[in-house]
This record gives structure tokens, C-alpha cells and sequence, in this order.
């Protein structure tokens, strides 16, 4: 379900953009947030809650809670509804707590 003309804001999805979720090839467009992307594809869930271990999906759809992060280009909780999908960008769902002292990272 994409949203191709609005009465107001005019012609909105013009260029198509391969994105990856789980290494599996999607179509979005410049302009939409990952989420819009992945709502528009028929992904709802986004993630795994930690405590409930139950599904995470939209929420606020503006940044304020956590329900859509998801791990972006290598980066972990990412606001999914946040950020603009990129030519070839890879998706992968938060389901546990990021590594935050690894080697990677300075410790």
C-alpha cells in the first residue's frame, strides 16, 4: 500500500529503491521513512519485545517511543520511522540488547 498522489502535497514516490530486509530484496522509494517501507510491504513486525518477548510494530510513527527500532546499515536501534530508505540499505529486526562493548566499539 503505497501512497502514489496526495490531493495536496502532489505526486509523492517518483524514484524506486531496492532495499533489503533479512537479505531478502524490497521495493520502497526515495522519500519514505524504513518504516513507511516496510509497512508498505506488508512487514508489520518489526521486532521482539525484550521483557513480554512479544511482536513490535508502529507505534508513535514520530520518533517518540521505541516500537520501530531495527538495526540499519550495521547500526543497532535505529527509529526506523525516522530515517529515509537508501539505494540498497540492509534491514535486520532488534530482538535482544545491543553488544555495546565490543572491540568494534572501543572497549
Amino acid at each position: 500500500m503505497h501512497i502514489k498522489y496526495h490531493p495536496l502535497l502532489g505526486d509523492q514516490l517518483q524514484k524506486q529503491v531496492t532495499i533489503f530486509v533479512n537479505d531478502e530484496p524490497l521495493t520502497a522509494y526515495e522519500h519514505q521513512s524504513v518504516a513507511a517501507a516496510l509497512l508498505a510491504n506488508d512487514i508489520k513486525k518489526l521486532g521482539q519485545s525484550r521483557n513480554l518477548i512479544q511482536p513490535r510494530g508502529m507505534f508513535c510513527s514520530r520518533g517518540r517511543c521505541c516500537s520501530c527500532y531495527m538495526t540499519v546499515n550495521g547500526e543497532d536501534h535505529v527509529r526506523t520511522c525516522m530515517v529515509k530508505v537508501e539505494e540498497g540499505m540492509k534491514i535486520y529486526p532488534n530482538d535482544e540488547d545491543p553488544d555495546v562493548r565490543s572491540e568494534v566499539r572501543g572497549d
